[in-house]
């Protein structure tokens, strides 16, 4: 019977460091999205503040028509 219990601890163990690596690289991941995100926000804003951030879709006629 402990045989068995230390194979499933053995096996949790295992589980629990595998789990924790792709948290990890998760989070790593997310604050590398976080700041590219805030980039863009960051670079957006300025374009706005320019005024030169207009877009004109194919359906629409441009504001000088």
């Amino acid at each position: 019977m402990s045989i068995e219990i230390e194979e499933r601890l053995a096996h949790l163990e295992r589980l629990t460091d595998e789990l924790n690596t792709v948290v990890a690289d998760q989070a790593g991941r997310i604050d590398v999205l976080e700041a590219r995100v805030r980039m863009l926000m960051e670079r957006e804003a300025a374009r706005e503040a320019e005024g030169g951030g207009g877009v004109v879709f194919g359906d629409e006629t441009p504001p000088h028509y």
